[in-house]
C-alpha cells in the first residue's frame, strides 16, 4: 500500500509540478519554459548558487508577485474541492454525488452573496465569508437530506435529485441578490460563474487553513470509508459509528467546499470527476483514492484556469465555465454508465 502511494504520489506530484511550470510561462508575456525552470529554482537553498540570474527582473516579477499568487490558490482550490469530492462519494456511496450535484456549492454561494450584497465581508475578519458559506452549505445538506429522507431512509438517486432541485432555488436566490444590487453586481457575479481573476496571496492565506485542516480529518476516516464501501451492516458490524462518520465527513467536506466557494465562487463538477478519475485508475482504496484526489483536483483546476487565460486571450473566460464544459458530459456519461447497470 505504501509503495503505491509513493508511485501514484510521486508521479501526481511530478505532474503537478510540471503544470505549475507551464502554467507560470503561459500568459500574455510568454517566457520560455527553461527560464521558467530556472527562475524558480533559483530561490531553491543549495540550488540557486549555481544558477547564474541572467533573465530581466520583469520576467522574475511576473513569475512571484502575478503568477504564482494565482497558480497557489488554484492547487488549494482544485485540492479542497477534489478532497470534498471524496468525502462525499464515500460516505453516500455513490459517484454522482459531489458539493455541485449536492447543492453544497449553491448553498455556500448563497452566503457568501448575502455578505457582499450588504456589505459584511469583513464583519469577523478575513473569516467571514468562509464560516458564513460553511453555514449556509451546511444548512443546504440538511435540507437535502430532509427532501431524499422517507421512513427514516435516503435514496441515493433521490438525493442527487433533491440536490438539483436546492441548487437550482438557491441560484435564483443568488440571481434575485444580483438583481437588488448595483454598485456589487460585478463581485456576485464572480461567484456565480466563478474565477481567479485578481485574486492575490491573501486569498490563498485564507483558504490554507481550512484545507489542511479539513484535509486531515477526512484522513483520519479513510479507513472507515473503506469499511462502509463494503455496506453500511458490514461497516456497523466491524465497528464503524456509521452517524458519526457521516456526520463529521460531511460537514468537513462542506467546509472544504465553503472555504474554495468564498474564495473563488461556484467551480463545479470538480468533486465529481477527480474522485472517479482517481478511483478508476488506483482502485476502491481511500487511502490512495484520498491524497491522490487532492493533488489531481490542484492539476485539474490548475490546466482548467489555464485554459480559461489562455483560450480567449486576452480575453478571460470563467474558471466556473471551463470546468462545467469539462465536467457535465462526464456526469451525463455516468448517468448513463449506471442506466445501463441498472437496465433501464
Amino acid at each position: 500500500m505504501k509503495k503505491r502511494l509513493l508511485v501514484w504520489g510521486g508521479g501526481a506530484a511530478a505532474l503537478l509540478l510540471f503544470s505549475v511550470i507551464v502554467s507560470l510561462s503561459l500568459g500574455s508575456a510568454r517566457l520560455p519554459l527553461a527560464e521558467v525552470w530556472r527562475i524558480l529554482f533559483s530561490r531553491v537553498p543549495q540550488l540557486g548558487s549555481w544558477i547564474t540570474p541572467d533573465w530581466p527582473a520583469a520576467h522574475e516579477q511576473i513569475i512571484f508577485k502575478i503568477r504564482m499568487s494565482r497558480v497557489v490558490l488554484a492547487i488549494l482550490v482544485g485540492a479542497a474541492l477534489g478532497a470534498a469530492g471524496t468525502g462525499f462519494q464515500g460516505v453516500l456511496r455513490n459517484p454522482l454525488a459531489d458539493p455541485y450535484t449536492l447543492g453544497v456549492a449553491s448553498g455556500c454561494s448563497v452566503g457568501a452573496a448575502f455578505l457582499i450584497l450588504f456589505g459584511y465581508q469583513q464583519a469577523l475578519g478575513q473569516w467571514t465569508v468562509p464560516l458564513v458559506a460553511f453555514l449556509t452549505g451546511s444548512l443546504t445538506l440538511g435540507a437535502v437530506f430532509r427532501l431524499s429522507s422517507h421512513g427514516g431512509k435516503t435514496r441515493i438517486e433521490t438525493m442527487v435529485l433533491s440536490g438539483v432541485v436546492v441548487s437550482a432555488f438557491l441560484s435564483s436566490f443568488v440571481s434575485l441578490m444580483v438583481s437588488m444590487s448595483n454598485q456589487v453586481v460585478n463581485e456576485i457575479l464572480y461567484w456565480l460563474m466563478g474565477s481567479l481573476s485578481m485574486r492575490n496571496w491573501s486569498y490563498s492565506q485564507i483558504l490554507l487553513p481550512y484545507a489542511v485542516v479539513g484535509f486531515a480529518i477526512l484522513c483520519a476516516y479513510v479507513r472507515q470509508l473503506n469499511l462502509m464501501a463494503l455496506g453500511e451492516r458490514q461497516a456497523a458490524y466491524m465497528g464503524v459509528d456509521l452517524e458519526r462518520t457521516k456526520l463529521i465527513v460531511l460537514l468537513v467536506s462542506t467546509l472544504l467546499t465553503a472555504a474554495a466557494v468564498s474564495v473563488c465562487g461556484v467551480i463545479g463538477f470538480v468533486g465529481l470527476v477527480v474522485p472517479h478519475l482517481v478511483r478508476l485508475t488506483v482502485g476502491p482504496d481511500y487511502r490512495l483514492i484520498l491524497p491522490l484526489s487532492a493533488l489531481v483536483g490542484g492539476i485539474y483546476v490548475l490546466w482548467a484556469d489555464t485554459l480559461a487565460r489562455m483560450v480567449l486571450s486576452p480575453k478571460e473566460i470563467p474558471l466556473g465555465v471551463v470546468t462545467a464544459l469539462l465536467g457535465a458530459p462526464f456526469f451525463a456519461y455516468l448517468l448513463q454508465k449506471r442506466k445501463i447497470r441498472s437496465g433501464t
